[in-house]
């Protein structure tokens, strides 16, 4: 595919012919943008950006302000390309691109008409959107009524839209497209409604590649029994089939509403699958495969390389969707190629990002209990009995559960720092209890 003339002269590049997954490349090298949700594929949200620093910070000044007039959470970063600054809004989706050099002015705005009474209700939590994407001249907007929008960056005209689900049946979109390579990829929200989690690939023009569920049947979650490997280990047949009472894999959750990386060397991409449905786990007995899972998948063709479920049968809504951060670091005197997770659930996992090994699966907050460590030949949590929720029956008392449902480290990225070798994890230290409760019912009232 080919690239607009003025894209490639903005960036100084020679050739006409340039494909957009080298675009993408050569743009990420440019630290003066910003064109992607984390900065680059890698996740690690760094900038070698220095005007800025501790000793002079304290003289910034305001220069200019800007209002979206949208009153809800506001969540995900801008793009930044050539001086102009690509900005959204949580529901209804507002897309405005800003004039970095003429003090903010609008250069155009895009405002989708989505149905109120059909999506906001079933969002969950608050009206949020986390992101724009860029791609071969493109502004790509994931809508909350499921809908993903191509603008012309430099007008903000549809080029092409696709509606790929519907929020009747709970399903929406919080999280912002990805572009690798020459693909885009979406998921789905709406596990606390029963929505079957899956991951959803487009080429550039908009026409779809392949879908890959979280759950249920070998091919429809894009999944080799034979080489699909979990733990060094072929998954086997029906690995998710398997671990799902009856047909409960259908409403299964596991939905994919975080953030995503990719690594061009190996032409995988990575992301986390959420929290199974129903919320009550007594009535989903089983290890609820695969939700709560960390996913390797082949860019072309969605098929999952590898695959490791982080909390089996999840009692507490420790959504798996956070970050992987991408990075190239020695452990135990050997080079690695690793993906790090910072999990609700209270652990940071070190995988192979390559063939899946666990490497490393610690608390990264002394106060979590639900939990005494993670066996890294079995991959399976030693669980602490008195804070099941499901264990201690329909008369569940149980106070001190840490973390909280909120997590650890809720959807709120980390960061690395290839300059220091550190990761910076924004956390949370919260508990929380498991009451049983009565309803009184009155005679004559509601």
């Amino acid at each position: 595919m080919k690239l607009k003339t003025l894209s490639i002269a903005m960036m100084g590049l020679a050739a006409p012919g340039l494909v957009a997954a080298d675009e993408l490349l050569e743009m990420q090298k440019n630290d003066n943008n910003w064109v992607m949700p984390a900065g680059d594929y890698a996740n690690t949200r760094y900038s070698e950006l220095t005007q800025i620093t501790k000793d002079n910070v304290k003289d910034l000044n305001m220069a200019w302000s800007f209002s979206t007039g949208v009153l809800r959470g506001h969540e995900g970063n801008a793009l930044v390309m050539d001086g102009t600054m690509y900005v959204h809004t949580a529901f209804p989706n507002i897309v405005f691109a800003l004039d970095l050099n003429n003090d903010g002015a609008i250069k155009w705005k895009y405002e989708p008409k989505q149905n109120y009474d059909e999506t906001v209700p079933v969002m969950c939590c608050d009206t949020v959107n986390r992101g724009l994407s860029y791609g071969d001249g493109k502004i790509f907007l994931n809508q909350a009524d499921t809908t993903l929008v191509a603008l012309d960056m430099e007008t903000g005209e549809v080029v092409w839209s696709d509606k790929r689900d519907d929020p009747k049946v709970g399903a929406t979109s919080t999280a912002a497209a990805h572009v690798f390579d020459d693909k885009i990829i979406v998921g789905i929200s709406g596990g606390e409604f029963g929505v079957r989690g899956y991951v959803q690939a487009y080429d550039l023009d908009g026409n779809v590649q392949y879908k890959a569920y979280s759950t249920g049947p070998d091919a429809e979650m894009l999944v080799d029994p034979e080489k699909t490997m979990s733990m060094l280990k072929p998954v086997g047949k029906d690995s998710s089939l398997k671990s799902w009472q009856g047909d409960q894999w259908k409403i299964g959750g596991g939905t994919t509403w975080g953030w995503y990386s990719y690594d061009p060397d190996l032409n995988q991409f990575y992301y986390g699958s959420g929290n199974p449905s129903t919320w009550n786990p007594v009535q989903r007995p089983g290890d609820n495969k695969w939700s709560m899972s960390l996913f390797g998948r082949d860019l072309d063709t969605g098929m999952a390389k590898w695959v490791y479920q982080m909390t089996p049968y999840d009692e507490w809504d420790y959504d798996g969707v956070n970050e992987n951060i991408l990075v190239d670091q020695k452990i135990k005197g050997k080079m690695r190629k690793m993906l790090v997770h910072f999990d609700r659930n209270g652990f940071g996992y070190t995988m192979d990002r390559e063939t899946g090994e666990l490497l490393v699966a610690e608390k990264f907050d002394p106060a979590v209990n639900w939990s005494n460590g993670v066996n890294l030949k079995t991959g399976l949590h030693d669980r602490v009995a008195k804070y099941s929720t499901a264990r201690n029956g329909e008369d569940v008392n149980t106070t001190g559960i840490c973390p909280a449902a909120l997590g650890t480290k809720d959807q709120q990225p980390a960061a690395y720092s290839p300059r220091t070798g550190l990761f910076y994890v924004p956390t949370n230290h919260v508990c929380m209890d498991y009451e049983p409760f009565e309803v009184e019912y009155v005679a004559g009232q509601p």
